[in-house]
C-alpha cells in the first residue's frame, strides 16, 4: 500500500485531517478510543478503536498493533490531542524507526506542553504575555501583587481538563483566588497551578497565528480572530472564526518557534490587551487546532501541506486569504443562546453572521454522513466533552 496517514483522534478536528488527505487520494487509517464521527467519512480507509489513548503506554501499544496488523511502515502520524502529542514527542526516536513523526522531540514540545515553560521563554525572548505566578502552595499567593480579576489554570492542561471540563476558573477577588487555588491544587500536582492576570475582553479579543513552521520560518501561515468561542469566557474551543490580517503576530510567533527549533503545524494564541493594545501570548498548541479546516477554505490546506513536508516535497511559502469564515454549528448555536441571554449578543447580529460563512466544521455535501452521525451521537459527545 502506498504511503498514507494515521489520524489519532476522530472528532471534528480529526475529520478535517481525514478529508484533507482523502481528497488528495491519501489512504487514511483512523485510530481512536472513543466513538467518533470520522468513522463515517467516505475518506476513512479503515477505522480502529482501542481501549485507551490517554497515556503513553496505550498510544504506543495501539500504534504497534496497527503496524503489525496492517503493515503501515513509513506512514505519517497526526496527533489531535495534547496527550497524544506528548506521547509521540517523548518516544519520537523509537517511533521514527517505523513511522514519519511530524511531532518534534520532547525538548522542543515541552515548551508548549507546560505553560510555565511557555511563559518563562516568552519573558526571556521579550514576547508580551499576561503577568503570571506559579505558587507552590497557598502561602505563595501573597506574591500575587495585583487585585484581580485572575485566571486560575493548570500548567499542563490534561491534568485539569479531564477532571473539570474547563480550561480555567475566574477569580474576581482575593477570597475567590484562594478558593479557586484550593480547588485546583486538589486536582493537579503541587506547582502546576498558574495564577494569571485576566486580560479584559472576550473571545473577540483573541487572535491566533497558525502555520506550518520549518527551518526557522513559516512555510505556510494564517492569522485568525475568534469571533465566538465555547464557553464564552475561557473558551476550550472556537465556534466562529475569521481569517484576518495581523502582521504584528508574525514576529513574536517566529521568534518563539525558532528559539525552540520547532518543525510542524502549530497554533500560537494571543489576546489583545485593551489597556495597551498589545497582543499577549496565551498558549502554544503543537498540533493541528480545532478550526484548521478554515485554512483550506482560505487557500492553505495545512494537513495536506504537512503530509507533503513529511514526504520531502518542496513547499512554496503561502499565506491564507483574509475575510474567510469558519463555524461549528453544534457548539456555536448553544453558545450564541447563552451570550444572547446574557446581553452580549443581539439576534440580528448573530443571524447576519451566519450569512457570511464559507465553511462548516463537520457538514459537507461531498461527505454528508459524519454530520448525520454527529446528530445521532449528540448526547454521547456532550457527556464525553468532545463537543
Amino acid at each position: 500500500m502506498r504511503t498514507g496517514a494515521v489520524v489519532i483522534g476522530g472528532d471534528y478536528q480529526g475529520l478535517g485531517i481525514v478529508r484533507s488527505l482523502g481528497r488528495h487520494g491519501v489512504p487514511v487509517v483512523l485510530l481512536d478510543d472513543e466513538r467518533s464521527i470520522s468513522t463515517a467519512s467516505r475518506y476513512t480507509s479503515r477505522a480502529v478503536r482501542v481501549a485507551s489513548l490517554r497515556d503513553d503506554e496505550g498510544t504506543l501499544a495501539a500504534l504497534a498493533g496497527l503496524r503489525r496488523r496492517f503493515g503501515l511502515e513509513g506512514w505519517v502520524l497526526y496527533a489531535t490531542r495534547e496527550e497524544t502529542v506528548a506521547a509521540l514527542s517523548r518516544h519520537r526516536a523509537d517511533l521514527a524507526r517505523h513511522w514519519r513523526v511530524p511531532t518534534p522531540d520532547w525538548d522542543c514540545v515541552r515548551c508548549a506542553w507546560d505553560k510555565r515553560e511557555t511563559y518563562r521563554l516568552a519573558q526571556k525572548l521579550g514576547i508580551a504575555a499576561p503577568r503570571s505566578w506559579f505558587p507552590m502552595d497557598e502561602a505563595d499567593l501573597a506574591q500575587v501583587d495585583v487585585d484581580g480579576p485572575f485566571a486560575v489554570k493548570p500548567a499542563i492542561k490534561e491534568h485539569f481538563f479531564y477532571a473539570t471540563g474547563v480550561k480555567a476558573w475566574r477569580a474576581d477577588s482575593r477570597a475567590d483566588l484562594v478558593a479557586a487555588f484550593r480547588r485546583a491544587a486538589a486536582i493537579v500536582p503541587a506547582g502546576e497551578v498558574i495564577v494569571q492576570e485576566l486580560i479584559p475582553g472576550g473571545g473577540e479579543a483573541q487572535l491566533a497565528w497558525c502555520g506550518l513552521f520549518r527551518d526557522g520560518r513559516p512555510a505556510a501561515s494564517m492569522a485568525a480572530r475568534r469571533l465566538r468561542q465555547h464557553p464564552s469566557e475561557f473558551g476550550r474551543a472556537s465556534t466562529f472564526v475569521e481569517t484576518v490580517s495581523a502582521p504584528e503576530l508574525d514576529g513574536p510567533s517566529t521568534r518563539f518557534l525558532a528559539a525552540i527549533g520547532y518543525h510542524g503545524l502549530v497554533e500560537v494564541e494571543y489576546k489583545v490587551d485593551p489597556r495597551d493594545g498589545e497582543p499577549k501570548l496565551l498558549d502554544v498548541n503543537a498540533r493541528t487546532w480545532g478550526y484548521h479546516t478554515l485554512g483550506r477554505a482560505a487557500g492553505v490546506d495545512f494537513a495536506h501541506l504537512l503530509f507533503l513536508d513529511q514526504l520531502g516535497r518542496p513547499l512554496p511559502p503561502t499565506r491564507a486569504r483574509t475575510g474567510v469564515r469558519w463555524i461549528r454549528l453544534a457548539t456555536d448555536l448553544p453558545t450564541a443562546v447563552v451570550d444572547w441571554r446574557a446581553g452580549r449578543l443581539r439576534t440580528g447580529a448573530y443571524l447576519s453572521s451566519l450569512l457570511h460563512v464559507h465553511t462548516e466544521a463537520v457538514f459537507s455535501w461531498a461527505d454528508p454522513l459524519p454530520a448525520l452521525y454527529e446528530i445521532a451521537l449528540g448526547p454521547y459527545l456532550a457527556t464525553s466533552r468532545r463537543l
